[in-house]
């Protein structure tokens, strides 16, 4: 059987916000899930699912991976992540294929809005 990429675990000083705003910007309902973590999706969803997994420690310089969200109209795009508590960086890159904008979630978890051509 082929290996296969199954979620995302993200760390989250306050588990419940950092999982609603992600649950609002994907339209993922939150499911059951282990005591203080929240999971959006479940194994075998056509995306992967996201878990949100407390610790104490609030997060401490940039990401070394993350998300790429989809979206089919940039600026709607970044004005949802604004309305939900997250904030645009000031980052954008235009290119041939699209144009990629670089976003933080309530807990400064960068993330990309991509919109393709």
């Amino acid at each position: 059987m082929p290996n296969r990429w199954a979620g995302v675990t993200i760390d989250c000083v306050d588990v419940e916000r950092v999982a609603d705003f992600w649950s609002a910007l994907l339209d993922r309902p939150r499911l059951p899930s282990r005591p203080g973590w929240v999971y959006l999706g479940q194994p075998g969803d056509p995306q992967p699912r996201l878990n949100f997994q407390p610790v104490t420690e609030p997060k401490h310089g940039k990401a070394r991976l993350h998300l790429d969200v989809v979206v089919d109209d940039i600026d709607q795009g970044i004005a949802q992540v604004i309305a939900l508590g997250g904030r645009f960086t000031g980052e954008r890159h235009d290119f041939d294929e699209g144009v990629v904008v670089v976003m933080a979630d309530l807990e400064e978890h960068e993330f990309c809005l991509v919109q393709y051509c």
